[in-house]
């Protein structure tokens, strides 16, 4: 999941919507009729075909001007088989799902593949779809700005005035469909997406950002779901939404980060940087404290140097997934002086803008944030102290502290009314939805839903750390239906 998100400040009230309101205000559309599927472009599983479908800029004005989401399928190859739609709810906010089924058709088991049509999409504002972009200058698209993290000296000064700058650039350059994208538009949208494919109900299986928009569409449309997996969840808190999941970085990196140190002490590993587990953790506080005083050149990387707070973004990515740990461990490595440095990998200006630009739509549409500088300070100057591995980034300042724009409705509170369809699956340890978040989605739900926890670290679950016992739990609700009767637990796999 990538995340852009941030902020504390005084709080606000914030009236919240009931379940049952949200779906009254946007009846069957009996105009959405059939897509018009056709072949991909670029580089997909041949059988995954593509269409647009056009839904209203504002569901208030459904008449209006249109926009249009970009949706992709790959049909069962068992007619007689088939349940229905699996939809598949990306990541981010930001990320696209269009590539989804074609990445899921090669890792689900074939009695999920009989049973349903994988449909993805591109939501509102990302790739395919009717896009957006900021316009911003190519050094505000460094993640050390995007996730930011204070000076040296623990001065937020110039985080402020990233801040502000791209607020304003965003909201001058945005236009109406920035300004129209939200979590509660994305759950209509997916409602639209449902009545087009001429479904009465769909099952979906969302992840990361996509675990919150999958709640907020089963809790907004709730007779309209059919099995819902919502896998590596965010805390749904209605008073901080986003700003939340960005203070859960500091709990999931310091649950996740002991992975790391006992497979960069291992004594077979060959990016080995430490004899013991206890000697990783100081290590990468000194390096990186060290990289603070006096960074390292990097050329073609944005910024063009290795910074202790690019060294601490690298160490937050290389947390999603135990593959990227050689990523961080080289890092470390040459930042000590070991190795050579890596070639940057810097992805294309174009997409950054992309996903940054309905990032900041999402987080900033869907809550209004505090917008005090000197409790944004305050914040972080703590937080650097309880939590070093982060170093005040999950409670630092965001565009969203200077978003113009009020949020046009307040944000959906999850509830347990209606069907008890949901399933949620959680890694112990993950860094960016971290496994006490998970638990106040599931409280949220009730008895609505049950949780599998898995006993293992990383970001995503279902299919995406070999654990067979999480995994059987799945497949077996999504081809029978049938949930536990009660939470599951299963350990590491061997």
């Amino acid at each position: 999941m990538s995340k852009l998100t941030g902020t504390t400040l005084a709080t606000l009230a914030v009236t919240v919507l009931t379940a049952l309101p949200a779906a009254a205000a946007v009846p069957e559309h009996s105009g959405a009729g059939g897509l018009d599927w056709t072949t991909c472009q670029g580089r997909v599983d041949p059988r995954q075909q593509c269409a647009d479908l056009t839904v209203p800029l504002d569901y208030n004005d459904p008449d209006g001007r249109q926009i249009t989401l970009a949706v992709s399928r790959i049909a069962t190859a068992k007619p007689g088989l088939r349940r229905g739609v699996l939809l598949t709810v990306p990541g981010g906010p930001g990320g696209s799902g269009i590539g989804l089924p074609t990445s899921a058709v090669g890792r689900l088991p074939q009695s999920v593949l009989d049973r349903y049509d994988l449909v993805g999409f591109d939501p509102r504002g990302v790739g395919g779809s009717t896009p957006v972009s900021c316009g911003l200058d190519h050094s505000d698209l460094a993640m050390v700005k995007l996730r930011p993290r204070p000076a040296a000296d623990g001065s937020i000064d110039t985080n402020l005035a990233t801040a502000r700058r791209v607020a304003e650039t965003c909201a001058r350059n945005g236009g109406p469909v920035l300004r129209s994208i939200s979590t509660a538009n994305e759950a209509r949208d997916i409602d639209r997406i449902r009545q087009a494919l001429g479904e009465r109900k769909l099952s979906a299986w969302g992840t990361s950002y996509g675990t919150y928009a999958g709640a907020v569409y089963a809790t907004m449309f709730p007779g309209r779901t059919d099995r819902i997996v919502l896998d590596s969840n965010d805390d749904p808190d209605p008073s901080k939404v986003g700003r939340g999941w960005l203070a859960a970085f500091g709990q999931g990196a310091e649950d996740r980060f002991p992975d790391f140190a006992a497979w960069a002490s291992a004594p077979d590993n060959p990016d080995r940087v430490a004899d013991t587990p206890e000697q990783v953790r100081p290590l990468f506080l000194d390096l990186a404290a060290r990289l603070d005083a006096a960074p390292l050149p990097w050329p073609g990387a944005n910024p063009a140097e290795l910074s202790g707070n690019v060294l601490r973004e690298s160490m937050l990515n290389s947390l999603y997934a135990d593959a990227k740990f050689p990523d961080l461990a080289r890092l470390m490595l040459a930042g000590l002086g070991r190795r050579p440095l890596p070639a940057p990998v810097v992805p294309p200006d174009a997409a950054v803008q992309n996903t940054l630009a309905v990032s900041v739509g999402t987080l900033c549409n869907d809550v209004r944030w505090p917008a005090d500088p000197a409790a944004y300070a305050k914040d972080t100057a703590a937080d650097r102290v309880a939590r070093p591995l982060t170093a005040g980034m999950p409670v630092n300042v965001m565009p969203c502290a200077f978003w113009p724009f009020a949020p046009a409705e307040p944000p959906v509170r999850v509830t347990g009314r209606g069907p008890a369809n949901v399933l949620l699956a959680q890694n112990l340890r993950d860094p960016a939805t971290p496994y006490s978040g998970a638990l106040k989605l599931r409280a949220a739900f009730g008895d609505r839903a049950r949780m599998v926890t898995v006993d293992s670290g990383g970001h995503d679950v279902y299919l995406a750390n070999g654990n067979a016992c999480g995994d059987a739990v799945v497949t077996d609700f999504l081809v029978t239906g049938r949930r536990p009767a009660e939470d599951v637990y299963c350990p590491a796999a061997d």
